[in-house]
């Protein structure tokens, strides 16, 4: 069932705005343009995300570097999974590196807006929150060799259950990840509304399970009716034997989204910042574990590709706006 490109996006839903700490003085020149960024950021340039300070005093050059990655599955993997990168980013820009294994989008979105994280992939749904609050500058994005990329929202449920179609969902259970994901909430909180007419609270109940690997599991294991995931991460749990797709059915599946966005906070030092560009695109993926790894999405992730957040995250915006969703800081 193809999902419609903009008929569901005139959905208008209440989201909650993210509660983030507001302490830091605003950039200099209260004049500057800034469009939805924060006070304390401007965009000269009109490209959708933060400039460098003018300040050279506000550019930091830390001695070590941390690095997350979003917390959509077990952190204890992905440190393992990202190491061999860590290794090169080190040895590429010349810095200690280490691995912050974060527990929620929220937390991670803090801790760059606060100064302790300076690389990161943020998860599709939460790199607007992450540009806006925390001053976040994607430059690229998995692929595959040939440049393919993408992940589907889907809506899952038991194999053997009930529940065969969209409409079989009301009265029981559907699981969400977090309300900063895109395919994890605010896709399928539209797609329900617009083409559906149906709400979380009136005609079904919603519970948040904080990653799509619990869903995945709950879904399974029966504790929920259904879950909204992306598919790419339950490629991977197929893959590895984390779960048994003899036990999970599709009802839903969306046109592809972007994925993760890899990029560094606004204020590191413009030399710093290129060899943190400079280190994803001449990362070597052969024989590494994150070649193992990514390569069971599907298409499959070899490589790194550039992306700007102004083309690449057109569409999640335009869910976000539907939604009511704001970018506001406090």
């Amino acid at each position: 069932m193809p999902l419609p490109r903009r008929s569901w996006l005139a959905a208008t839903l209440l989201a909650s705005l993210l509660a983030l700490p507001a302490t830091a003085r605003a950039q200099q020149g209260q004049d500057c343009p800034r469009g939805t960024l924060d006070a304390r950021y401007c965009d000269r340039d009109g490209d959708l995300v933060a400039d460098p300070p003018a300040d050279p005093r506000q550019l930091v050059d830390p001695p070590v570097l941390i690095f997350a990655y979003t917390p959509v599955e077990d952190p204890s993997v992905y440190r393992r999974v990202w190491q061999e990168f860590l290794d090169h980013l080190a040895r590429e820009t010349g810095k200690r590196v280490q691995f912050f294994a974060v527990q929620s989008n929220a937390a991670q979105i803090e801790a760059m807006r606060a100064g302790r994280l300076h690389v990161a992939g943020f998860n599709t749904g939460s790199t607007p929150l992450a540009v806006n609050c925390a001053g976040f500058v994607p430059f690229a994005m998995m692929a595959s060799r040939d440049g393919a990329y993408g992940y589907q929202m889907e809506i899952i449920v038991q194999a053997e259950g009930p529940v065969q179609r969209i409409e079989d969902l009301r009265g029981r259970t559907v699981a969400f990840t977090a309300e900063t994901s895109n395919s994890g909430f605010k896709a399928p909180s539209a797609l329900l509304a617009s083409q559906f007419g149906m709400q979380a609270g009136r005609d079904f109940r919603a519970a948040f399970s904080g990653r799509h690997d619990n869903s995945i599991i709950g879904v399974a294991n029966r504790d929920y009716d259904a879950a909204a995931i992306a598919n790419s991460v339950l490629t991977r749990m197929v893959a590895r034997n984390a779960v048994d797709p003899n036990r999970l059915r599709s009802i839903y599946r969306s046109d592809p989204f972007p994925t993760t966005a890899y990029g560094h906070a606004h204020n590191l030092r413009p030399e710093l910042a290129q060899k943190v560009r400079d280190a994803f695109f001449s990362f070597n993926w052969e024989g590494t574990a994150l070649l193992e790894e990514f390569r069971k999405n599907e298409p499959p992730a070899e490589s790194f590709i550039p992306i700007t957040y102004r083309q690449h995250w057109t569409v999640v915006r335009e869910i976000d706006q539907a939604m009511n969703v704001s970018y506001a800081c406090r």
